[in-house]
């Protein structure tokens, strides 16, 4: 193992434990929400930070899985996990029809499909009463985990949330790490070269869409357990917004910008809420000044530094020819 491996094994055993402990410093509650917003916002990354598909429609397949998982837990007495995995499975064919229509479209057309076909599952939320309407699927139960684990325990919930998120993210860090992530990179930077060495990059473009959907769904399925409600909130164009702003935050086609991007914008929603009215006027302010000033995102800048940083001495061990 090299040097560069062992300084990442190290870095993820910090952050793990860093994970472990914080619900003994931090509210489980504001952990779960900003840990299931770090997935979503990874999912989303994965898509436009990877492929180059800026979507505007992700809070679909956020909210479906939220209200699918809500519904099978509540009205069918589902176990959390197969509530989980339900509205996963959901979020999964969705983004399998939504992705097949959309990449046939590219730029702002293809954002604005993904809009529209948002907008019809926000339409349907809203009228659908087995969605509740405005009030959304209320008072979810929460199960026993096999009959071993009480999910009803915030601890026990934060640990149950932060191993599903974990799963998540490990599907999407072993697909940017692979053949599949370098094709994807190659239809980012130059699709018409791509299609000359032989790839089919609409096939490329609809799995990463799917996947994409499929883990954005898994966010919204377990952000409706942590918070035993799935709402409008979870299906608005706003939503979609949001993910956005926190991808562009943290650093758009990195590995731990959206994350980090999703923990800024959940503990400002927090600690600002005080603010009533101001929170929105804020929180804009805040992220104006973030992209004016981090152009590459806060992670982007940073690992760019680093870089930077690197190179130098490299340079200045070069012998200078005349």
């Amino acid at each position: 193992m090299n040097e560069t491996a062992t300084v990442r094994t190290v870095r993820r055993l910090i952050i793990f434990a860093v994970a472990l402990v914080a619900p003994f410093v931090f509210y489980p509650i504001f952990l779960m929400k900003a840990v299931c917003f770090a997935l979503f916002a990874a999912a989303f990354n994965l898509l436009i930070g990877f492929a180059g598909l800026l979507s505007f429609g992700h809070a679909a397949f956020f909210g479906s899985a939220s209200y699918v998982t809500a519904y099978a837990a509540k009205a069918w007495g589902f176990s959390p996990l197969l509530a989980i995995l339900l509205g996963t499975a959901v979020a999964g064919v969705m983004g399998v029809v939504f992705g097949w229509l959309a990449i046939r479209r590219k730029g702002i057309y293809f954002a604005m499909v993904t809009l529209a076909l948002s907008q019809m599952v926000y339409f349907y939320a809203l009228e659908s009463k087995y969605t509740g309407g405005e009030d959304g699927i209320q008072a979810v139960p929460l199960r026993d985990v096999f009959g071993l684990i009480d999910l009803n325990r915030p601890l026990t919930m934060y640990y149950f949330v932060l191993a599903i998120c974990l799963l998540g993210f490990g599907i999407i860090y072993r697909a940017i790490h692979s053949p599949f992530g370098e094709v994807l990179r190659a239809i980012r930077d130059n699709e018409p070269r791509a299609i000359s060495l032989g790839y089919r990059t609409d096939r490329y473009k609809l799995l990463a869409f799917t996947l994409s959907a499929t883990l954005a769904g898994l966010a919204g399925a377990t952000k409706a357990l942590v918070f035993q409600l799935a709402s409008l909130t979870d299906v608005t164009w706003q939503m979609s917004g949001d993910v956005v702003l926190m991808t562009l935050i943290g650093g758009l086609g990195t590995i731990w910008g959206p994350v980090v991007g999703a923990f800024i914008s959940i503990t400002m929603e927090n600690y600002l809420a005080e603010l009533g009215s101001w929170v929105t006027v804020i929180q804009g302010t805040i992220f104006v000044i973030c992209v004016l000033v981090f152009r590459r995102g806060v992670v982007g800048e940073i690992v760019q530094y680093v870089n930077r940083r690197q190179r130098q001495p490299r340079l200045a061990e070069e012998p200078r020819t005349l």
